[in-house]
C-alpha cells in the first residue's frame, strides 16, 4: 500500500517528532504507515532538527529574521503584520514543493495566517495540531497554566482538563477534534505535575492521530493505482 507522505514543522526539543519517528520505522500493526519528507524548524538550535537528522529526514531552518523578513528587534506592528504575511506565504510555498499528504505541527510555535492555510487547503493537505486543553477550552498559549489555575480556584469542571489532536483552521486552536485525552487532576499535585500527565499522553495522541490519517490517506491512493 502506498505510504503517507508527511511533512512535520517543529520549533523546540522535537520529542513528538522523535515518536513520530519511531512509530514510521516501526512495523507494530498499529504503526504509522507514512514516511516523513521534511522537517521544518522556526527555531535555531531546535533539537528537533537533529532528531531529523539522526533519523536521516532532511531539514529546513526558516525563520522570519534569519531570512529576512523583519529586523532583530522590530518593533513596529505594520512591520511585524507583513512580514508573518509574507513568511507565511513563502512557507506554504516551500512546505508543498515535498507534496506531502498531511502536515503535522509539533510543537511549532508560530500561529500559521491565511496565507498558509489557505495554499495548503487548496492543495487538498489536512494540517493538524496537538493543543494541551479540551475542544473549546483555554485555546492560545499557556493552556496548561490556565487549567492549572481553574483547578486551584475550584472553577475547573469536574477537575478534569485534557489534551487533543485537531484539525488546524484559521480559528486559533478550534479546528475540528481528531482524537482527545481527558486528564484529570488530582488535589495535592503540582503544575509540575500536571505538565509531566500532559507530556505522557501527548506522544500516544498525536502518534495515534496520525496514523489514523495516514491509513486513511495509504488507502485512498492505493485505489487510485
Amino acid at each position: 500500500m502506498a505510504e503517507a507522505r508527511i511533512s512535520v514543522l517543529c520549533s523546540g526539543n522535537g520529542t513528538n517528532l522523535q515518536a513520530l519517528i519511531d512509530s514510521c520505522a516501526s512495523d507494530a500493526p498499529d504503526s504509522i504507515r507514512g514516511k516523513i519528507v521534511k522537517v521544518t524548524v522556526n527555531r535555531k538550535g531546535a533539537y528537533a532538527t537533529t532528531r531529523a537528522e539522526k533519523a536521516g529526514i532532511p531539514t529546513d531552518y526558516f525563520n522570519l529574521v534569519k531570512d529576512g523578513y523583519h529586523k532583530l528587534g522590530e518593533k513596529d506592528p505594520a512591520i511585524l503584520r507583513e512580514a508573518r504575511l509574507k513568511y507565511d506565504a513563502d512557507l506554504a510555498t516551500r512546505i508543498l514543493q515535498d507534496k506531502p499528504d498531511l502536515i503535522v505541527l509539533a510543537g511549532w510555535m508560530h500561529v500559521l495566517t491565511t496565507n498558509f492555510l489557505r495554499p495548503v487547503s487548496e492543495a487538498g493537505v489536512p494540517i493538524i495540531n496537538l493543543h494541551p486543553a479540551l475542544p473549546g477550552a483555554y485555546d492560545g498559549a499557556g493552556a496548561i497554566n490556565r487549567a492549572y489555575e481553574d483547578f486551584k480556584a475550584g472553577k475547573l469542571k469536574d477537575n478534569t482538563t485534557g489534551i487533543m489532536i485537531h484539525y488546524v483552521i484559521a480559528e486559533v486552536d478550534r479546528g475540528e477534534p481528531i482524537l482527545v485525552q481527558k486528564i484529570k487532576i488530582e488535589e495535592g499535585d503540582s503544575l509540575e505535575d500536571l505538565e509531566q500527565k500532559i507530556h505522557g499522553y501527548e506522544h500516544d495522541l498525536i502518534v495515534k492521530a496520525t496514523a489514523l490519517l495516514a491509513e486513511k490517506i495509504s488507502a485512498a491512493k492505493a485505489s487510485k493505482t
